[in-house]
């Protein structure tokens, strides 16, 4: 399998492609990464070194790769913060040429925006074109539950509300949805919910909620949910694998006190989780 992950980038730490591409490599995918952005560090820290690429510049590297003849073996692209609307338009250029050499090409779309308590922190216009041109581009997307609100233009608060707001998002083009971070009326204090949305029905998988705030998490889970609908084409097979690593992933950073995700300390867990969660169809 061969996927094109096209996202920003950390030299220090794992957001971004760094914190999507291992975990792909680890279950054996070939990764041909593009940064739409290379910076120091990820902007949680408050100050970072680096630059934001242009369009022309993701365009030249995918006219790059189209001239080793390779893109027609492209099995997927998988896309994450964009940092500018030029920026998405090269990248929905390059699922549409990867799509003419191999129209059986799923587009993965993380359409990053915002989240609880942070509210939108893109730049201007990046949530408009998520909304109007990347969503309605994209086979699967893998919003939070900040960004599904944004995306529906409904008001997720209970379980009904989520399925309501998936399926008004599924009518604008996406055929599977991973929504992360959920918490509705019906999830527990302790618990944090994942839901998976496919041809009308849904899926549930509910997770203790660990004490820790790190950056990187939703980009695995969109890479990994990705690899495993792309290898299964089952909505719940791909909750259940994707859920029970990024689990595994973060207990283990919250046991190290570890500011960054171990992406490479706890790399079993993408391959054999240690912990498994029920699916439910709700």
């Amino acid at each position: 399998m061969n996927v094109l992950s096209i996202q920003s980038h950390v030299a220090y730490g794992h957001v971004g492609n760094a914190s999507a591409v291992f975990p792909m490599q680890r279950l054996g995918v070939e990764v041909w990464p593009i940064h739409t952005v290379q910076f120091s560090n990820h902007t949680g820290y408050g100050s970072w070194k680096g630059r934001v690429f242009d369009g022309p510049a993701i365009e030249d590297l995918v006219e790059g790769i189209a001239e080793r003849g390779v893109l027609g073996r492209c099995d997927g692209v998988l896309s994450g913060y964009m940092g500018s609307a030029d920026i998405g338009n090269a990248i929905l250029s390059a699922v549409a040429r990867v799509r003419a050499l191999n129209p059986e090409a799923l587009y993965c779309c993380d359409p990053v925006i915002g989240d609880v308590g942070r509210g939108v922190f893109v730049r201007p216009g990046i949530p408009e074109f998520m909304r109007e041109q990347a969503v309605p581009a994209a086979d699967i997307i893998t919003p939070n539950q900040f960004e599904l609100d944004y995306l529906s233009g409904i008001v997720t608060q209970t379980l009904d509300d989520v399925k309501q707001a998936v399926s008004a998002v599924q009518a604008l083009g996406p055929r599977v949805m991973l929504v992360t971070s959920v918490e509705a009326k019906e999830t527990p204090a302790d618990s944090v919910d994942l839901v998976a949305g496919e041809g009308g029905r849904f899926w549930r998988v509910r997770t203790p909620k660990l004490s820790l705030s790190v950056n990187g998490a939703g980009d695995a889970i969109a890479a990994l949910f990705f690899v495993h609908y792309a290898r299964s084409r089952s909505a719940p097979m791909a909750l259940a694998a994707a859920s029970a690593s990024v689990y595994g992933l973060l207990k283990r950073t919250e046991e190290a006190g570890s500011r960054e995700i171990l992406t490479i300390a706890a790399q079993d867990e993408f391959v054999s989780p240690s912990h498994l969660f029920d699916v439910a169809e709700v």
